[in-house]
């Protein structure tokens, strides 16, 4: 046999023979440069979520108004996991001044929000999608719902869905304001001087799950498309503590 023939031989019979991989070496390891596919569940639809608040359970002892002089007409509805309301939007454009929200854009700008983000710098309407629920009285307290600032909300317009945080608090007898920047996401015009929605908003508001640091809006968008997916889902038997607990980005109190 040829020099030639004999080294085409054996590397023939090598790519024959079985290979033996080192421990802990698995064939279908990805390589070092392989494009890693993940896969991700379907957001949830507007259309999903306006089924699963059609009935309303009203939690409040009273109803609120849209605006000054409107009839008190819009209730607090809840279920274990969630309390919800239908209402109008306004604009709040209070917090941290900028080029779209300041006193020259409107005429009822304030320096402040009842939340802070963590630096303890009043939030940032502008760029935070946050929503506005009423003080605290005898028709309603959130705090008594596993409510407070940081608290994850899925806001419905239309086809749309976003997800902010409870940021602000506004008067005791009015529902239906959010954010500059929860508008805008929403395709509403947020003008804080005549724009807004006056009608049509969905504002879904999940009980004991607040994102922390409060400014953190991709933690409030993760956490609130699972919250939302469990809310249209509805397992039987899990309380709202515990389908809550132990989702990254949670206060303690969610897992109380």
């Amino acid at each position: 046999m040829h020099a030639q023939s004999l080294t085409l031989a054996v590397a023939g019979a090598a790519l024959l023979a079985p290979t033996t991989l080192p421990a802990g070496t698995h064939r279908d390891r990805p390589q070092p440069h392989a494009r890693r596919v993940e896969w991700r569940e379907d957001p949830v639809r507007a259309a999903d979520l306006l089924a699963a608040v059609r009935d309303c359970a009203s939690v409040s002892r009273g109803r609120y108004r849209s605006d000054n002089g409107a009839p008190a007409k819009i209730p607090i509805c809840g279920t274990e996991d969630a309390v919800f309301w239908k209402a109008d939007m306004d604009i709040d454009c209070d917090g941290r001044p900028g080029s779209r929200c300041n006193r020259r854009t409107d005429p009822h700008f304030s320096a402040s929000t009842s939340y802070a983000q963590s630096d303890g710098r009043p939030l940032n309407a502008e760029r935070l999608p946050f929503i506005v629920v009423p003080a605290p009285s005898r028709i309603w307290d959130y705090r008594d719902h596993g409510v407070g600032g940081g608290s994850v909300v899925a806001v419905v317009y239309r086809d749309r869905v976003r997800y902010a945080v409870v940021g602000d608090t506004g008067p005791r007898n009015i529902i239906g304001e959010a954010s500059y920047a929860t508008a805008k996401a929403l395709g509403i015009r947020p003008d804080p001087h005549g724009g807004g929605a006056r009608s049509g908003v969905t504002y879904i508001v999940f009980k004991h799950a607040r994102v922390s640091p409060i400014e953190d809006r991709a933690a409030a968008v993760a956490t609130g498309e699972r919250l939302a997916r469990e809310f249209v889902d509805r397992p039987d038997g899990v309380t709202g503590r515990q389908r809550y607990a132990g989702y990254p980005g949670l206060t303690p109190e969610a897992r109380e």
